[in-house]
This record gives C-alpha cells, sequence and structure tokens, in this order.
C-alpha cells in the first residue's frame, strides 16, 4: 500500500468536503484525535505491536472555514473534467487539446459551458465552425463542474465516499 497515496476523504465538521489526504496524513489525523474516522478502508497497517485500520472517510473535530471558491478554468481543470477524453469522438489520452464549442472568432467565450476537450482531428475537422455546422455531436455539454474535480482522477469513486458526495 502507497502511504502517501491520496486515498482518505477529509471533511470538516460540518460534513463538508475539505479534500484528499494521503493515508499516512489520514491515519496521523486520527491519532492524534485531530480527526474521526467515519468510514474505514477495510485495510490495516501493522506495528510490532499493534494494527491500526486505514480510514477511507475522515471527519475533522474542529470547523475549518475555507472561502467557496469556484473551480479555476484552466486547460488543466477542462481535461479533467471531461476525464481527458474527446468529447466529439470520445477518443481518450493521446493529444488532447481545449475547443471552443462556438468559435472565439464568433464571439465564443472562454467559460466552463463554452469549452471541451477535443483530440487534435476532431479539432482540425470543426475548424472555426459550430458543432452543427460540422456536423458533429458532442458526448455531453459542457457545464461547470458540480462536484470536486479531485474525483475525475479517480475511475470509481469509493462506495464509503459517496454518502458525504451527495452521490
Amino acid at each position: 500500500m502507497n502511504l502517501d497515496a491520496p486515498r482518505v476523504l477529509v471533511l470538516n465538521a460540518a460534513y463538508e468536503v475539505l479534500g484528499l489526504a494521503s493515508v499516512k496524513r489520514g491515519v496521523l489525523l486520527v491519532l492524534s484525535g485531530t480527526a474521526e474516522m467515519l468510514e474505514e478502508s477495510g485495510e490495516h497497517l501493522h506495528t510490532p505491536s499493534t494494527r491500526i485500520p486505514v480510514p477511507s472517510v475522515i471527519r475533522l473535530r474542529r470547523m475549518v472555514r475555507r472561502p467557496r471558491t469556484q473551480v479555476a478554468l484552466n486547460r488543466r481543470n477542462i481535461l479533467r473534467r471531461d476525464r481527458y477524453t474527446c468529447q466529439y469522438c470520445g477518443r481518450q489520452g493521446g493529444e488532447l487539446t481545449v475547443d471552443h464549442v462556438l468559435p472565439k472568432s464568433r464571439g465564443g467565450r472562454s467559460t466552463w459551458e463554452n469549452l471541451v476537450t477535443a483530440c487534435r482531428a476532431c479539432n482540425l475537422k470543426k475548424g472555426g465552425r459550430t458543432p452543427e455546422e460540422a456536423g458533429m455531436r458532442l458526448l455531453r455539454p459542457p457545464q461547470a463542474p458540480r462536484l470536486p474535480l479531485f474525483l475525475a482522477d479517480f475511475k470509481e469513486v469509493p462506495e464509503a465516499w459517496r454518502p458525504y458526495l451527495g452521490l
């Protein structure tokens, strides 16, 4: 087990999602009394004299106030939102670009609702046209992310996290 992998969901005292912590950090927060374990992962760390359960979800005992900020609109986050998949043909990985659904030359703005991930071939095929004009369909309409984008890196969200994420 990689102790530095981000595999522990961290909630504040009001059960709001704060982010992910490494296994090592999650265990230390629980052992120090800073956090309580809400869900176990089913795995254990072994010391010479004890077995320590590895948490899957922890809740901080004190409220941590974080201002609600919007997710930064940048290339990396658009790729993460679209799960590194071309929104026109469904191809994953490879050389991906960011495409304006309504081209900038026609007044299209750089917003969550107008930017999608596209492979080079689809981006070239679409050119300065709208998808309808190019005879192409979007797999999903683009929208601002409603879940934390760190979840996009998980192929499948752990079952223990679902109640806390509203899934």
